[in-house]
């Protein structure tokens, strides 16, 4: 079966840096986009970076120099890189799969790690 998991999330100070990790198994990982979503309380959950297969990045706006997603295919695993963290940035982080198909889009989710910024 598929799976996603998270890790590296935590408690940092503003103005730090964590590194999530989200390690995939269970499916072709080079031929999925990998994403990184984030919900905090009371807020729909939102966009904060993707990579296609052939490595195209997009991030948030809310993130754009702050944030670096990445991925290894080698090691069935995608990254994202957290610099200057605010605590605004608190939330939990959702890595996310997905890959077009003829027959449908397969789309996987992560259990979510949580991250918070705080002094």
């Amino acid at each position: 079966q598929v799976q996603l998991v998270e890790s590296g999330g935590g408690l940092v100070q503003p103005g730090g840096s964590l590194r999530l990790s989200c390690a995939a198994s269970g499916m072709f990982f080079s031929s999925h986009a990998m994403g990184w979503y984030r919900q905090a309380p009371g807020k729909e959950r939102e966009l904060v970076a993707r990579i296609t297969s052939g490595g195209t990045t997009n991030y948030a706006d809310s993130v754009k120099g702050r944030f670096t997603i990445s991925r290894d295919n080698a090691k069935n695993t995608a990254y994202l890189q957290m610099n200057s963290l605010k605590p605004e940035d608190t939330a939990i982080y959702y890595c996310n799969a997905d890959r077009p198909t003829p027959w449908g889009r397969n789309e996987y989710w992560g259990q979510g790690t949580q991250v918070t910024v705080s002094s």
